[in-house]
């Protein structure tokens, strides 16, 4: 079985999708999200993200963490700092649990899933749960849009000894 688990980062919510299988088809799927407070200071937020990424990377043992290449758009500049910070937390942790690590760009998961690399989050969970077979609306989005990646991840890497 190969086990992939994509992330979303976000320093509100960054999610986390988890899919396995044989390469070729998804046998099961989980998927949640870790939160902070916005009142807390971004030090204490970092550690909370970094901490139960951690723990869930090391508790799942996955083949590969996939985790969406960083971007930022010109008129949010300190987001993609933000961003930045969330992201290399989270590159810490998938290092740490011992995982190979895959970013992947958020264009590529979105084509994958949906057929069009500009698809909104509304397209994006949707197609994740068609391609699922989950009965009810994935949320937060972070969740399916890390999902995403799993399933991306494991289609561009599941066939991989």
């Amino acid at each position: 079985m190969f086990k992939v688990i994509g992330i979303d980062p976000g320093l509100a919510g960054t999610g986390i999708g988890l899919v396995q299988g044989d390469g070729r088809k998804v046998s099961a799927y989980s998927f949640g999200s870790i939160c902070t407070d916005q009142k807390d200071s971004i030090y204490l937020r970092l550690n909370r993200i970094y901490t139960k990424a951690l723990e869930f990377l090391c508790q799942q043992s996955p083949d590969i963490v996939v985790l969406e290449d960083i971007f930022s758009l010109k008129q949010y500049p300190t987001s993609g700092i933000t961003l930045g910070k969330v992201t290399g937390v989270l590159l810490l942790a998938a290092h740490k649990s011992g995982a190979s690590i895959c970013e992947i760009s958020v264009k590529e998961a979105k084509k994958l899933v949906s057929g069009t690399g500009t698809a909104d989050k509304y397209q994006v969970e949707k197609s994740v749960r068609h391609f699922l077979n989950h009965p009810e609306a994935i949320r937060p989005f972070h969740a399916s849009d890390a999902l995403a990646l799993a399933i991306a991840g494991f289609f561009r890497c599941g066939s991989r000894p």
